[in-house]
């Protein structure tokens, strides 16, 4: 999966999470906590979400990689590579 597909999916985990937030002024350097209402409970549900559709195992160690959009893209890019 390529970076851009990855951001698609996030994109689309987060509009299920948080349908009311409009994402098209995403800024994919600054925290997501910061751009939308999300609370621990929504972030992770999109661990959760990462984990049912693609198999994806998290560790809480590394729930820092996950802050923006570009974090995660580049966290989640090798662990997607033959998604």
């Amino acid at each position: 999966m390529s970076p851009q597909e990855i951001r698609q999916v996030i994109i689309g985990i987060l509009e299920r999470i948080a349908p009311d937030e409009d994402l098209s002024n995403l800024d994919d350097s600054v925290p997501f906590r910061e751009q939308m209402e999300l609370d621990s409970m929504d972030f992770l549900d999109i661990v959760m979400e990462l984990r049912k559709q693609y198999r994806v195992q998290i560790p809480e160690a590394d729930y820092e990689n996950l802050i923006t959009m570009d974090s995660t893209v580049s966290y989640l890019t090798p662990l997607l590579k033959d998604a």
